[in-house]
């Protein structure tokens, strides 16, 4: 069906910037009128206060939620489109209920993400954070680090992150087997991989990269006894979402020494408490959910999601979730 007249469009939360001053929103003129918050809502009642009388929810940051609570509270809503790839924002089965679309950018940045993935484990393998903070302090530790090619990866999900880690991996002489829900003989020849079971992927990687979505099935994926089957000194990266790891085991193996280090981009709690347990573990390299934050990677989530809307409101919807 086609939007009749012109909408309201609301970007209830663009701190960090994302899409303001963005060339993108122009394209919006003819279809609504915007109206851009450029700081974070305080509170759940300032969100829902933003988005009263709104169409259309322009979600730019991924830490600006939609439960049952909000979306009950908003009859006028027709669809949130966000700047991410992942919907673990939005509570999908109340949008449902609600009448709510949602549509996401599958795909769009996975090269950038993949890029910044890759980078995290050679920061990990190279002990870069470790290294670059003892020689500063003065010390000048001698240690093995962990060459990478002939090693072999594991890449859990392969979706289009996964799928292009893969790529960037075998390109530097990495074996590289993987896991997902689906496998298929013909994915596998595609991507160049070899797809195992969960167990044995863990208990023969050096790296383990993951790139699933959160879902109920992927929620803590990764604990105490998946975390116990890796090989001893082995790599975690995690580019997927906090919750698919037990952050508390995974500390327990780092601080024990069991994995020889850990690159995360991304926490159950974003941004994470300054008492992070993460953040007392030597061989981490962390950064701030941060894997698609390049100029390139902005501007394609800030296209994909005006492209979105105009679908929408033109009637023709595309990358609908919900």
């Amino acid at each position: 069906m086609v939007f009749e007249g012109k909408a309201a469009i609301v970007v209830p939360g663009d701190e960090p910037i994302q899409i303001a001053g963005s060339e993108h929103l122009a394209k919006l003129e003819p279809y609504g009128d915007v109206t851009l918050y450029a700081d974070r809502p305080e509170s759940s009642e300032q969100k829902v206060e933003r988005a009263k009388g709104a169409d259309v929810i322009m979600n730019t940051r991924g830490a600006l939620t939609w439960r049952e609570e909000e979306l009950s509270r908003l009859p006028k809503l027709k669809l949130i489109a966000t700047c991410s790839i992942g919907t673990d924002m939005i509570d999908l089965e109340a949008a449902r209920r609600h009448g709510v679309a949602v549509c996401n950018q599958p795909g769009r940045t996975a090269p950038v993400v993949a890029e910044h993935v890759f980078g995290l484990m050679f920061a990990v393998a190279k002990r870069a954070a470790f290294l670059t903070s003892e020689t500063k302090a003065g010390h000048w530790p001698r240690m093995d680090n962990v060459m990478l090619q002939g090693k072999l990866l594991g890449v859990v999900g392969t979706g289009n992150t996964g799928s292009e880690m893969a790529r960037l991996a075998r390109a530097i002489g990495m074996e590289v087997v993987a896991w997902t829900f689906n496998p298929s003989p013909e994915r596998a020849k595609k991507l160049g991989v070899r797809y195992v079971e969960l167990d044995e992927l863990l208990k023969t990687s050096d790296v383990v990269s993951l790139h699933v979505a959160l879902t109920d099935e992927t929620r803590s994926l990764i604990g105490i006894r998946e975390l116990s089957l890796m090989k001893s000194g082995a790599l975690l990266l995690n580019g997927a979402r906090g919750a698919v790891v037990d952050t508390d085991a995974l500390v327990d193996a780092l601080n024990q020494g069991r994995l020889g280090g850990a690159g995360i981009d991304v926490y159950e709690q974003e941004p994470p408490p300054t008492n992070h347990p993460l953040f007392a573990c030597e061989q981490v390299v962390l950064t701030p959910h941060c894997a698609d934050m390049t100029p390139e990677g902005v501007d394609l989530l800030n296209s994909g999601v005006v492209e979105n809307v105009i679908a929408f409101l033109k009637g023709q919807p595309q990358n609908l979730v919900v």
